[in-house]
């Protein structure tokens, strides 16, 4: 897997450089904002390791030309400590996942492979009726992250894809909401920590309304969410 880390902080890519090698990644960093998204374009990068304060451009800039240009490559924001309006812009741009700094070596390497672990899948090139599921327009094929509405593609990022993997599987059912984090954040959810509500905000304005003009998903106070089956 090869990670690219965009962050002017030079000491600090060279530490996690030695990490991530050691770790069996592989490890490259951009220290110019300027040039980030040339580096994004040439390469290919299964994870951005993003740091939000930079000069000239931020990190929320550089996620924003991402996701405009329709790349779904996996994002973990570098913010502030106890900063969360950083926390949350990041997740509404479409970051996967935050790590406040400063950070501890054992818990960036969590983040990075539960990251990893969720957003990539074995390729498989032919898919049968078995590998997709489908709810009424919606049909999601898991194995090549594909959803299409009406047959038509909808551009998701590897969160929200499993996000709504996870609701297809059951519709009518309410998602326990600390189980869902776990399944698709990969951790197990924090007091305080909207992560998971900002995706789900997220996965909502991307998937069409239902023929009925009803909404598709439904939030159950103090329990989860709901996939509306009817």
């Amino acid at each position: 897997m090869k990670l690219l880390m965009i962050d002017d902080d030079q000491e600090l890519t060279e530490l996690l450089c030695d990490l991530l090698t050691l770790e069996g990644f592989e490890f490259e960093a951009c220290h110019d904002s300027q040039l980030a998204m040339q580096h994004i374009l040439q390469k290919h990068i299964d994870l951005v390791l993003l740091d939000v304060m930079m000069p000239g451009k931020n990190g929320f800039d550089i996620l924003r030309e991402m996701r405009a240009a329709r790349l779904e490559i996996p994002v973990l924001m570098l913010t502030a400590k106890g900063d969360e309006f950083d926390r949350v812009l990041g997740l509404e741009l479409g970051a996967d996942d935050y790590l406040p700094k400063p950070f501890s070596d054992r818990e960036l390497l969590a983040r990075i492979k539960a990251i990893l672990r969720r957003t990539h899948q074995v390729k498989i090139p032919e898919e049968n009726s078995d590998d997709q599921v489908s709810h009424d327009d919606l049909v999601v094929y898991p194995r090549r992250q594909e959803v299409l509405h009406h047959g038509e593609p909808i551009e998701l990022t590897s969160t929200e894809f499993l996000l709504l993997e996870q609701f297809l599987r059951h519709p009518g059912e309410i998602l326990d909401k600390a189980k869902l984090n776990e399944q698709v954040l990969g951790k197990k959810l924090m007091p305080f920590d909207r992560s998971l509500d900002m995706h789900v905000s997220n996965l909502r304005k991307k998937i069409p309304d239902r023929d009925d003009n009803q909404p598709r998903i439904k939030t159950v106070r103090g329990k989860g969410y709901l996939w509306l089956q009817w």
